[in-house]
């Protein structure tokens, strides 16, 4: 059982140039100057039950326990006034309290069919806008856009491919909220030793969900409330109705929801050369583990139809997720040297990295007259796009230093036993001493120093791939979420364990 109290007081105040403020200067980035802050308290506790424990030996529940657990929370905040737009200062409050319980169930005695456990957990999540959330002050921007309301404008009366962005907190943004549950199992049969298997599904069904949503969407759906405030525009053409953007506003939302589904899933075999009878050579370790997503639908507004986001790119302006592959997974093997010799501090392996193809920004790419439910519908279908599988392969090997200890020196005062006895005199006979010291001696010289020291050296990204191409991603050409362009490099490390 545990029990306990927190109480936190962040505060924070960004001041900024001036002429920062005015969004007027020339050659940097414009922002406006804020100061928030805010007052947490929170109270939290959990009991673990155990319903049945193996010394029962009760058919069926093998062992059985359960974890109950909740956290209180009261939040208290501050945002100070920003003139443009006008926002005065607020004061806002909620608060939160929120359970969670997991059950843990083995079934069998494992000298039966090997360890099987059952798990599964439910949790109500809880999480507050950060301070940066809630300030309305905004920070400049000039993301690349497609405008599908002005392209068939005179080319003068177009929206220019960047435009200005503003993006700004809200102070009265509402807490995130979260349901989640999960189920799995983990398994290691008796008849292969050394294998574990283990998977489990998880469901998050997340709302008001806190988020800006980037300048192209709020574009997209400007001819329509409540995102047409959002968008200021200058005169359309003679007998137009919609002028090119010249600004957009991007505060942060609280959409409506998400839904996320997925299985995780792992296979762990240990390879002991000591089963096969003879000396120890050392043992060989394998995993694969990786992520299958099932389900990624979202809401922005509660009158908006859900759509779908999984097996997408997901631009880096969308704050709630990166982008959503169907597929991730990892392969390694280890070697691990044989004990009680010197290559027992050796541990040298390979990993390989794999993220499956997905659908590049094609709600973009393929221009005006399609909708999030069918980002390839529309006007230059053909420009639709994937991204391809992206697949690296790394080298790692590490040896750790140990040493054998050294012999115990004696010590005036101090037995082996743990006793102050000793052993005195011409006939040998123990006697009690006031013992003058009760510390061990350890190495003072190179070796100690050396013992449980690690040298690391790796390869990353053998083969020196290049992130694939990503059309959408307007920064750089790749995906920075989930892909890297530092290409291949090596390291060294040296780590000292006290």
């Amino acid at each position: 059982m545990a029990i306990g109290g927190e109480y936190d007081a962040p505060r924070f105040t960004r001041t900024r140039d001036s002429l920062n403020n005015t969004f007027q200067s020339i050659g940097s980035t414009d922002g406006q100057s804020y100061r928030v802050n805010r007052d947490i308290w929170a109270i939290y506790e959990e009991v673990r039950v155990p319903f049945t424990s193996p010394t029962w030996n009760f058919p069926g529940f093998y062992s059985l326990e359960v974890d109950f657990a909740e956290r209180e929370e009261w939040y208290s905040q501050n945002t100070s006034t920003v003139l443009v737009p006008f926002q005065a200062a607020a004061h806002t409050d909620y608060n939160a309290q929120k359970p969670k319980v997991s059950v843990r169930w083995q079934p069998l005695d494992p000298k039966y069919i090997g360890a099987l456990t059952l798990r599964g957990s439910y949790t109500e999540a809880f999480h507050a806008p950060t301070l940066s959330e809630l300030t309305p002050s905004g920070s400049q921007g000039f993301p690349a856009v497609q405008d599908p309301f002005t392209v068939t404008n005179p080319v003068e009366f177009r929206t220019p491919q960047q435009v200005e962005e503003r993006v700004a907190g809200n102070p009265f943004l509402h807490p995130e909220v979260a349901y989640e549950w999960t189920y799995g199992a983990v398994y290691s049969p008796k008849w292969i030793k050394g294998l574990t298997l283990s998977a489990d599904y998880w469901h998050i069904d997340m709302r008001d969900i806190v988020t800006v949503l980037g300048s192209q969407f709020i574009i997209q759906n400007s001819n329509h409330a409540p995102f047409d405030a959002l968008v200021t525009r200058d005169p359309p053409p003679p007998g137009g109705v919609f002028g090119p953007v010249t600004l957009v506003q991007d505060p942060s939302f609280n959409v409506a929801g998400a839904i996320f589904e997925g299985l995780d899933y792992e296979a762990i075999y240990i390879l002991d050369s000591t089963i096969f009878g003879g000396s120890d050579w050392g043992r060989v370790t394998t995993t694969i583990n990786g992520t299958h997503l099932l389900r990624a639908r979202l809401q922005p507004t509660n009158d908006s139809k859900p759509f779908g986001i999984g097996g997408q790119f997901v631009p880096t302006s969308f704050t709630l997720t990166s982008s959503l592959p169907w597929d991730r997974a990892n392969f390694s093997i280890f070697y691990d040297g044989p004990a009680d010799t010197w290559m027992q501090g050796l541990d040298v392996g390979a990993v390989v990295h794999y993220t499956g193809q997905y659908e590049d920004d094609n709600f973009d790419l393929t221009g005006p007259g399609n909708k999030p439910q069918t980002p390839r519908s529309g006007a230059f279908p053909d420009r639709a796009r994937k991204v391809n599988t992206y697949t690296t392969f790394d080298l790692i090997l590490n040896y750790t230093f140990n040493l054998p200890p050294p012999a115990p020196a004696e010590v005036p005062g101090f037995a082996k036993d743990g006793g102050k006895n000793v052993r005195s005199g011409k006939d040998g006979k123990e006697k009690n001493v006031i013992p003058v010291s009760t510390a061990e001696y350890g190495c003072s010289n190179w070796k100690w120093w050396l013992n449980n020291t690690t040298v690391s050296l790796g390869l990353q990204n053998v083969m020196d791939e290049d992130p694939p191409f990503v059309a959408g991603a307007f920064e750089n050409g790749y995906d920075e979420s989930l892909a890297t362009i530092k290409g291949r490099f090596w390291y060294v490390g040296l780590k000292k364990r006290f």
